[in-house]
């Protein structure tokens, strides 16, 4: 199939199958850089009201993974993709559509609607693509392992104070990138190993605002492949 005929393809689907990512979704934060290789974005938080999301308070700097971002494994397929792809260890913070999970920290509690999981120092998420345990968040104390590589989440800064784990690749792939999160910055001008980082007020933020009976949505892409994709995937205006 020719790249014309597929694109005209797409345009005769039902909008239905176009957009189901955020069918149900009343929650969305959009985070969008100025090119593929930025470290540096904003985000933005939206409500839907009826049909549509309206935007909710202002926007915030997050700060992305040192080689910018690359085509993640989300809700919506990659098709006629320009741009670098998310691989293990690339650096980059993964670009689509994205439901957000288990939220996470270093204190016991946490206020917040999400589910929330204590980071003990036995709890690791799993970066070896061999492992039938890839991209879990998990006490590696309770499993058999099978992983020669993972990410201890008890560190000794605050980078993990206050986290939520985003669901890209999920069900993993092998290679296609693990252990990707929302999490507290060093600062604003210092990119991460490939998560989306923000300062620890509006991580906080998040924590009081999102809500899983509203089924929160992160779409997080390079500006024009937004607008390129806006009516497509029913996005609100930046």
């Amino acid at each position: 199939m020719n790249r014309l005929f597929k694109a005209c393809a797409l345009l005769l689907l039902p909008a239905t199958a176009m957009a189901r990512g955020l069918d149900d979704s009343q929650q969305l934060i959009v985070v969008t850089s100025k090119e593929w290789d930025a470290t540096g974005a904003v985000a933005q938080r939206y409500e839907r009201h009826g049909a549509t999301f309206e935007k909710f308070e202002a926007p915030f700097t997050v700060v992305l993974g040192k080689n910018g971002m690359g085509w993640g494994k989300g809700l919506e397929p990659m098709d006629e993709i320009a741009g670098p792809l998310k691989q293990e260890g690339d650096g980059r913070a993964p670009a689509g559509m994205f439901k957000l999970a288990t939220a996470f920290g270093y204190a016991p509690t946490a206020q917040t609607r999400l589910p929330y999981l204590e980071l003990t120092t036995a709890i690791e998420c799993v970066d070896d693509s061999q492992s039938g345990r890839y991209n879990q968040l998990l006490d590696g104390s309770t499993v058999i392992r099978d992983w020669n590589s993972s990410e201890r989440m008890r560190r000794n800064d605050d980078l993990y104070r206050q986290g939520i784990f985003i669901e890209h690749n999920t069900p993993a792939s092998p290679n296609a990138g693990s252990c990707i999160f929302f999490h507290i910055w060093r600062g604003p001008t210092t990119p991460t190993r490939g998560c989306t980082a923000m300062a620890p007020e509006d991580i906080q933020r998040l924590f009081n605002w999102l809500d899983p009976r509203l089924s929160p949505r992160l779409v997080q892409l390079p500006g024009a492949e937004y607008d390129r994709l806006r009516e497509r995937w029913h996005l609100p205006e930046r």
